[in-house]
């Protein structure tokens, strides 16, 4: 249990178990109770990162040079401004403080914008039922916190994008003697803040409060002294100004942690149960989420876990080589979406996202890849090839179980408590995509910037196999000026 806060006499929550806590043994992802965070999926708080996680928008904003946006703290009951951006507060002096006790600092700030409660109404539908602030621009956001087909479960929680902000919302279902309410009351409660990768921390209290609210609702105290005690902290030489992560953070941050997503906790078992869900099929959507495709999740309720899968296809992307990746589309993790984000995602060149409307792979432009279940499949004949797995994809998945056995060989013979299997998944295809952009990068700085079928194997890709996927990696990573030997023929 936290201390309570001066400002918030009513505050009672607790916070999930820190990064540095390796999870109880027989914790289980369907629990509500385990530890249910998302880590930085890629390198970068909210949309984009600096140069050394290698993904930056290519929006018509950022060819213009126009200035960054800026947020003024929220004062009484006022919304804050969207923080679009995340560059470093312009009246920072470069020397006052290094770039990672900087990215240290603004990692543990609270950046809670708002707080509500979404409650399902039999005449009207999912309803906005309370909030703070009270001007909150909130629209659509009663059919994020409560999922299409929620009726089914009687809990469970979501992650989600409302406008420049991610939301979590936990939701719980509870049988009532009511005739207006037809036997059912329904509520979710939630929070929005500009980066998903603190969210976690107030899981439990969530959860406690949207139980609060079905037994005894209208009690808002506890929800007002939260807001009161979390939202939107300056940073320190902010002066007024709430930013996101500073844009070259991450590059001092990579030296402080290998893989800076794995400075948050994320959830116990969410990468292994992914991995395991998917099974070869993983080396598939390694390569869609390499090549920055736009990849949609269909699952009916509970979201929770399908959520986790959008944040486990982010980290199959992650690079950690200063200046790669520049000038690609940004991997953007939507989370839970409905039709009502049909308008936005038409305008996106690269994201993942889940959904329980199965009206949405009927929209086959705003996708191109499409996941049921365990099925993954696309309409687009150029990426049609793209789902068969090469000679080096299975190799690389033999050599990802027996890394893995032999892991859990070590826990249990000597009791190796340190290392964790979303450590040695994330950091495998961390390590393989390092692995083929030095390769691409030592090529096309050589006298001969060839690809050879040596070259090829050296990145632990198929020469054969992997020809096609490896051509649209040059175009999209622009690596146009190196040539392919005409060695690398399909099979």
């Amino acid at each position: 249990m936290v201390e309570r806060s001066d400002r918030a006499p009513l505050l009672d929550w607790e916070e999930a178990p820190s990064a540095e806590k390796s999870p109880r043994d027989g914790e289980r992802l369907s629990s509500p109770s385990n530890s249910r965070a998302l880590g930085c999926a890629s390198p970068g708080f909210g949309w984009s990162t600096g140069p050394a996680g290698g993904l930056r928008s290519v929006s018509d904003a950022d060819r213009s040079g126009a200035p960054p946006g800026t947020s003024i703290t929220p004062t009484g009951t006022e919304a804050p401004p969207c923080p679009c951006t995340d560059e470093r507060p312009p009246d920072a002096a470069p020397g006052d403080v290094s770039l990672e006790d900087r990215m240290v600092k603004w990692e543990e700030k609270d950046q809670i914008v708002s707080v509500f409660v979404v409650t399902f109404n039999t005449r009207s539908g999912n309803m906005l039922e309370w909030c703070l602030p009270r001007d909150m621009d909130l629209e659509g956001v009663e059919f994020k916190a409560i999922a299409s087909g929620s009726h089914r479960v009687t809990t469970d929680f979501i992650y989600f994008r409302k406008g420049c902000y991610f939301g979590l919302a936990c939701f719980a279902n509870m049988a009532v003697e009511s005739a207006v309410e037809r036997g059912a009351r329904m509520k979710s409660v939630g929070i929005l803040s500009p980066s998903y990768t603190l969210l976690y921390r107030y899981m439990s209290f969530l959860e406690h409060q949207v139980r609060l609210q079905l037994q005894s609702p209208g009690h808002y105290s506890p929800l007002e002294a939260f807001y009161e005690d979390k939202r939107a902290l300056l940073p320190p030489n902010g002066d007024g100004v709430v930013t996101a992560c500073p844009a070259n953070a991450w590059g001092a941050s990579l030296n402080h942690s290998m893989h800076p997503e794995m400075k948050i906790t994320h959830p116990a078992g969410c990468m292994s149960q992914f991995i395991r869900f998917f099974g070869e099929q993983i080396m598939v959507l390694w390569k869609l989420a390499l090549l920055r495709r736009r990849i949609l999740i269909f699952s009916p309720p509970p979201v929770g876990v399908v959520c986790y899968r959008v944040y486990c296809c982010c980290c199959l992307a992650n690079i950690s080589i200063p200046g790669v990746g520049v000038a690609v589309p940004e991997f953007r993790p939507f989370f839970y979406v409905n039709v009502a984000d049909i308008s936005a995602l038409e305008n996106e060149l690269a994201y993942v996202a889940c959904t329980t409307e199965k009206i949405f792979e009927e929209k086959k432009d705003l996708y191109d890849v499409y996941v049921d279940n365990q099925n993954v499949k696309t309409y687009r004949e150029g990426l049609k090839p793209l789902l068969r797995l090469s000679a080096a994809d299975r190799d690389k998945y033999r050599k990802l179980t027996e890394q893995r056995q032999m892991l859990l060989y070590s826990q249990e013979e000597n009791g190796d408590c340190v290392s964790s299997e979303e450590d040695l998944f994330i950091l495998f295809f961390l390590e393989q995509n390092n692995r083929i952009f030095q390769t691409l990068s030592e090529v096309a700085g050589s006298p001969d910037p060839t690809l050879t079928q040596e070259s090829v194997r050296a990145m632990g890709l198929d020469p054969h196999g992997d020809r096609l996927f490896l051509l649209h990696l040059l175009e999209i990573y622009g690596y146009d000026t190196l040539l392919v030997s005409d060695q690398l023929c399909c099979s």
